[in-house]
């Protein structure tokens, strides 16, 4: 009897093993921040299911392969003082902060001596950076694992005084 029970769950561990080996799920937790300071939670996130070939972006789900990659356009106000993120807000807003998987990611205004667009900086794990343009984007990158890498696009690290 014992050993019936041992060689059945060693079946049902290997079974899930290998059927999760190629799902994730990343729910991934944020807040948006207002210019009133007021902040509001959201959730966007990604999740991969390979045998029903369903992938999820945010809260809807697609009946699809897994795509290479997936991207978040921040787009900076005429007036450089709120940015557009449709994955993360109906409107504008002043900033944010989002999780995803082992990275982070904030986009915060803050003075500074020089001239800085907007006043925006732009945090990938700790790493800052400042818009070179007026439309930014974050590109996440997927395996049948999960993220394979984070990155920004259209950003500098001299704090885009640099033409």
């Amino acid at each position: 009897m014992m050993k019936k029970s041992v060689s059945y769950l060693s079946v049902v561990l290997a079974l899930m093993s290998t059927s999760a080996m190629a799902d994730f799920n990343y729910p991934g937790e944020g807040n948006v921040r207002y210019p009133t300071g007021v902040e509001k939670p959201f959730q966007f996130g990604f999740a991969w299911q390979q045998q029903n070939s369903k992938f999820t972006i945010g809260k809807k789900s697609y009946d699809m392969q897994l795509p290479e990659s997936y991207s978040i356009a921040i787009t900076l106000a005429k007036d450089e003082q709120q940015v557009w993120v449709q994955e993360f807000n109906n409107g504008f807003i002043e900033g944010f902060s989002w999780e995803i998987g082992e990275h982070t990611i904030k986009l915060e205004k803050r003075q500074y001596k020089g001239a800085v667009k907007g006043d925006y900086v732009i945090s990938l794990d700790n790493k800052d950076y400042f818009f070179a343009r007026n439309n930014i984007s974050i590109l996440i990158k997927f395996t049948a694992e999960g993220i394979d890498t984070v990155a920004i696009d259209g950003v500098t690290k001299d704090m885009g005084t640099k033409q």
